[in-house]
């Protein structure tokens, strides 16, 4: 049965995306790894996608846009990056003109724009999406000078996209159902007989459904569906999103659950350090449970304003924005010598499995596997 997440008092952040255009677009455009992959293209032509096909029907439709304005494709809410662009602006001049929606619908429609969009800049909620538009060749190559800035695993193997922070899987616990010691020490011993019953997930969260495209890299397709299945003959609890695993967990409806750092840092401002019981438990064995998948940003191939695409670029892996990231979400900035939540682990310290994020892009395969095993 699904669980749903509570209803959020002012003050705190929800993490929503606005629907764009009529298109409901997924990566399923960008399907990595099979025939989609060549398919899906940002290169040729005003043909949407690069497809070939030339078919009115398919090609998107590309809104018109500000000439005067640099446009960003932002799969980061408004509310929360909003004010960054607005910071910008008044730092620089740059009027900035925005289209929010999720990452993944914004990486289908950029494929689908192909060499038309009106898209200077894409700012990713995760690395799947940005791997997707590399493989289409929707992206340039950044500087060196911008790349150094972050560490060399979380930026991609090959220059096209930064991240701007980083988001680490945990587990999540209350302490009065377990103890640490008890605590799964990998992703397969969540599916112990003890924890029947007893685990939180999100399927239909992209941030799952990155850790499960993390184990296909990692450990191969079988070793994915393994997993999945035993969830499934496990009584796995689904809920849906990690806030509403979170409140499972604090009140004590499940013992663990799966999900990003930060959601119990965001609920211990909103009520109180005192007022959370769960806590989290970082997995240690360098596997996809330990992933820190990040969001990023990157400069379309197309963009008519590379300056001021550069700028913007900039401006995110400056020391003002890293800060407003940790202090406003609670992750990881990727910056050296940007200050980060006290009770954070270091990130140097977080065994996150070695692999290009960018391979994350596969993500249509992971939901089609969801769906198979029946967790959707």
């Amino acid at each position: 049965m699904l669980r749903t997440q509570r209803s959020h008092p002012p003050g705190r952040r929800v993490r929503t995306a606005v629907a764009v255009g009529a298109f409901g677009l997924t990566l399923s455009l960008a399907g990595c790894g099979g025939e989609d992959a060549e398919a899906a293209s940002c290169a040729g032509g005003d043909t949407a996608g690069g497809s070939g096909s030339g078919s009115e029907s398919e090609e998107a439709e590309v809104e018109p846009v500000d000439d005067a304005q640099l446009v960003v494709y932002s799969g980061r809410n408004e509310e929360l990056v909003g004010p960054l662009y607005e910071q910008f602006t008044d730092e620089t001049g740059v009027e900035v003109s925005v289209r929010y929606a999720d990452s993944a619908t914004l990486a289908g429609q950029l494929l689908e724009e192909g060499s038309r969009t009106p898209a200077d800049v894409f700012l990713s909620q995760d690395a799947g999406a940005l791997g997707a538009l590399a493989k289409g060749g929707c992206l340039v190559e950044l500087s060196d000078e911008v790349l150094d800035q972050v560490p060399a695993e979380y930026r991609s193997d090959d220059g096209n996209w930064v991240g701007l922070t980083g988001r680490a899987r945990v587990i999540i616990y209350n302490p009065d159902l377990v103890s640490e010691g008890e605590l799964p020490d990998s992703l397969e011993d969540v599916n112990d007989e003890q924890w029947r019953g007893q685990v939180g997930i999100a399927p239909g969260n992209a941030s799952f459904q990155a850790m499960v495209t993390a184990i296909r890299v990692l450990d191969g397709e079988d070793a994915a569906r393994s997993f999945l299945e035993g969830l499934v003959d496990n009584d796995a609890e689904i809920y849906e999103g990690n806030g509403a695993i979170l409140d499972a967990v604090d009140a004590g409806d499940v013992a663990i659950g799966l999900i990003n750092h930060y959601y119990r840092f965001e609920l211990a401002a909103e009520v109180g350090e005192d007022n959370v019981t769960a806590q989290l438990h970082y997995l240690q064995d360098g596997g996809a449970g330990s992933l820190v998948n990040v969001s990023g940003v990157a400069q379309l191939a197309q963009a008519d304003r590379a300056e001021d695409a550069q700028a913007l670029i900039d401006f995110l892996l400056s020391e003002s924005a890293q800060t407003y990231f940790a202090v406003e979400t609670y992750e990881y900035p990727l910056v050296e010598g940007v200050p980060v939540e006290d009770s954070l682990p270091d990130l140097d310290s977080l065994e996150a499995p070695e692999f290009d994020l960018s391979d994350l892009d596969s993500l249509a395969v992971t939901t089609e596997l969801i769906d198979e095993v029946g967790l959707s």
